[in-house]
């Protein structure tokens, strides 16, 4: 089944850590969201592989926002 990772919060791209086809255990960065001076990492909540990444560094992220999804 595959894993939607999400935006928490309203932010904006600091990296993207991932690349389409990387394998990721539970735990590892996907992207790091920039908020308020303060840099946010948004974890993968189970292991997987990487299918698809919806966002790029820069981008303006709000809650629910698709930032990545693993297969």
């Amino acid at each position: 089944m595959a894993e939607k990772v999400l935006a928490e919060l309203p932010a904006k791209v600091w990296r993207v850590s991932v690349s389409v086809g990387d394998v990721l255990a539970a735990g590892d960065t996907v992207v790091i969201l920039e908020s308020m001076k303060m840099e946010i990492p948004v974890l993968a909540e189970e292991a997987g592989t990487v299918t698809s990444v919806e966002v790029s560094e820069g981008d303006d992220v709000q809650p629910g926002h698709l930032l990545a999804v693993l297969g």
